[in-house]
């Protein structure tokens, strides 16, 4: 069978929280944030979907872009930082998250476990 919708639209909807996340730590420009959700086995996200991505939760209020001039770059970039609104955000996606991993994981049961071990 094959799973790649299954696995697409998992990934499209961690994708935000995993944005929001990344930004939490530390403020970044596209494609250093597109590398380093990349890294991070299972979250493959693409130019195609990140930058609509950035663009909604910057038009929401959830971000803030600046524009940066960069000696070793041939362009400026565009950095991108949480708002107050962007962290109030990412703390309900992450206790929404851990309600949907425990109800999960438990009519999942012994499944994870095995998979785990």
């Amino acid at each position: 069978m094959d799973l790649s919708p299954w696995k697409s639209q998992l990934r499209k909807g961690a994708a935000e929280l995993a944005v929001l996340a990344t930004l939490e730590r530390k403020e970044s420009y596209g494609v250093e944030l597109l590398e380093r959700i990349q890294s991070i086995g299972g979250l493959a996200l693409s130019d195609g979907s990140i930058y609509p991505l950035l663009n909604r939760l910057q038009k929401d209020g959830k971000i803030r872009g600046r524009w940066v001039e960069d000696p070793d770059a041939t362009h400026p970039r565009k950095y991108y930082a949480l708002t107050a609104e962007g962290r109030e955000l990412l703390a309900e996606m992450i206790a929404e998250w851990a309600r949907f991993e425990a109800g999960m994981r438990e009519v999942l049961g012994e499944k994870v476990s095995d998979v785990n071990a």
